[in-house]
């Protein structure tokens, strides 16, 4: 008997296994697109809360964003560095991590200013416009050239903007220049990310991504300073680290868990968010215009996804633009 246990054992060790197919990626998966589609609420919430505080209880665009990157220092401080990131100022490229900094500081001002004059749907769309800015300009700055079919794409998307603009047929509002602005410093950011990937870690780039903003907007931000007169408003301002730093974390975590084409179509619930935001703090209604010019863009940036799929694969593509303007 024991004989025949032993044989049984031995045979069963020789038998050739099937080979197991993770049965949980699904499940990561759709957890990683829970995560991206949390992220970008974060993101809806932290520019609903920064156009509250600008346009509602008039507090200074400069201290509005001083306190947003206070708050990132904070958030990284408490949550990041403790248990994934362990802080660090020693770069390979010091000089393009304080530019990369200064890229950001650029971009949420001249976004804080906008959302003072514009609906928060129409500063998203033009935001949409990154994906598609960085793929145009990887060409010139990181040699990425693209083929004609995503030249088009961007060239589609510019239409698209064009659209919520509607210059010649409207008025242009001037803050709209500016959030194109903020746009195409967010796409040189997101390039500077990209090249000082292979050159630091992530917790080098995390470490300098809020220096700039919280040394160069220090004078500016106490200088016009507006003292907080109730506990909401000093909850708002508090809640600007917290919102734009927890979204950023939900980004890494799903881009963790699953490949970025899977993800970024999933960037563009920020304008289901936004509008929704828009309507129940502001009373705004999305426009026609804004509305056929978010579809043109959104089809767009999809089209450019599935042409780098194709090209690339699925192994090989980078990590999503995000929209994260902040």
């Amino acid at each position: 008997m024991v004989f025949w246990q032993r044989f049984m054992q031995k045979r069963a060790s020789m038998t050739p296994r099937k080979p197991k197919v993770p049965a949980a990626e699904p499940i990561t998966r759709v957890k990683a697109i829970g995560l991206m589609m949390l992220a970008t609420l974060c993101f809806a919430l932290l520019d609903s809360s920064a156009k509250y505080l600008v346009a509602a209880e008039g507090i200074p665009v400069a201290q509005v964003t001083w306190f947003r990157f206070i708050g990132h220092v904070v958030f990284s401080a408490v949550v990041l560095w403790p248990f994934a990131l362990t802080p660090s100022l020693v770069s390979a490229k010091p000089l393009i991590q304080i530019g990369r900094s200064c890229l950001m500081v650029v971009t949420t001002g001249f976004n804080f200013i906008a959302l003072r004059y514009l609906q928060l749907d129409q500063t998203i769309t033009i935001f949409f416009l990154t994906p598609l800015l960085v793929a145009a300009l990887a060409g010139p700055l990181l040699n990425e050239w693209v083929g004609w079919h995503r030249m088009l794409a961007i060239i589609v998307g510019f239409f698209g903007v064009l659209i919520v603009m509607h210059p010649g047929i409207g008025t242009v509002h001037w803050a709209m220049l500016l959030a194109l602005v903020a746009t195409f410093g967010y796409a040189l950011y997101n390039l500077a990310t990209r090249y000082l990937a292979a050159f630091d870690p992530a917790s080098v780039t995390q470490t300098y991504t809020p220096l700039a903003g919280v040394l160069i907007l220090a004078p500016f931000a106490f200088t016009a300073w507006h003292s907080p007169t109730s506990l909401g408003q000093w909850l708002l301002l508090a809640s600007l680290g917290f919102w734009g730093g927890l979204g950023h974390w939900l980004l890494i975590l799903a881009h963790r868990a699953a490949p970025a084409p899977v993800l970024a179509p999933f960037i563009y619930l920020g304008l289901i968010w936004m509008s929704a935001a828009g309507f129940l703090v502001f009373g705004d209604v999305p426009t026609w215009w804004t509305l056929s010019g978010a579809a043109i863009v959104i089809l767009s940036g999809l089209y450019l996804l599935a042409r780098e799929r194709k090209v690339l694969g699925e192994a090989k593509t980078g990590p999503a633009s995000d929209v994260a303007s902040q």
